[in-house]
């Protein structure tokens, strides 16, 4: 038998993970059956599971991975660009629907809480980063703790998730960006007489 190499492996879950997104996405972890993941991965339940241990490893990966391309441009750019590049470009956050899920599950289940905690944590560095660099440089107020900040900017992005997910949108999303984004500026001070 032929050694598949680890490129292949690596290309083949990528094309699992893609596909699985947009089943989640659009059915939920529930609805998200064994069999809508073949169709929307083109691949036989044995092949799915080759790559992941189960469904739920399978969700896990996926949200592990959205995370993970969140914390990238959280980590350069900040939060608050994220939410922006998804009012610019949903097309291109498929995982909305997922973030949902995610969101439905740590409610509800307790293992899935403690295995996304785990998983969740590069986000939270990449955000926790960028604050303390931005205080540092003199561009955050310096009268709110930097976990304080974060949770808020956390709490806008789920907020924002669930009304562009819900398909609400508005045109009023981009202003209240820039409100929060003012919100954690350092404010100047007016010069006393």
């Amino acid at each position: 038998m032929p050694k598949v190499s680890e490129d292949h492996l690596a290309a083949r879950r990528s094309e699992i993970l893609d596909g699985a997104r947009k089943c989640f996405g659009e059915f939920g972890y529930e609805g998200a059956t064994v069999r809508r993941l073949e169709e929307a991965t083109g691949l036989s339940r044995g092949a799915i599971f080759h790559h992941f241990k189960d469904k739920d490893g399978l969700f896990l990966a996926l949200a592990q991975e959205d995370a993970r391309r969140m914390a990238e441009v959280a980590a350069t750019q900040g939060l608050v660009q994220v939410m922006r590049d998804m009012l610019a470009q949903p097309d291109q956050f498929e995982w909305l629907g997922t973030r949902l899920e995610i969101t439905r599950r740590l409610r509800t289940d307790a293992d899935f809480r403690t295995s996304w905690a785990e998983r969740s944590a590069e986000l939270t560095d990449a955000t926790l980063g960028r604050l303390e660099r931005q205080k540092t440089a003199g561009k955050l107020r310096d009268d709110v703790p930097n976990d304080v900040l974060a949770d808020y900017l956390d709490l806008v992005l789920d907020g924002l998730v669930a009304r562009i997910a819900s398909g609400q949108g508005g045109s009023n999303l981009s202003a209240i960006l820039d409100l929060v984004e003012e919100s954690v500026r350092k404010r100047d001070r007016p010069e006393s007489s």
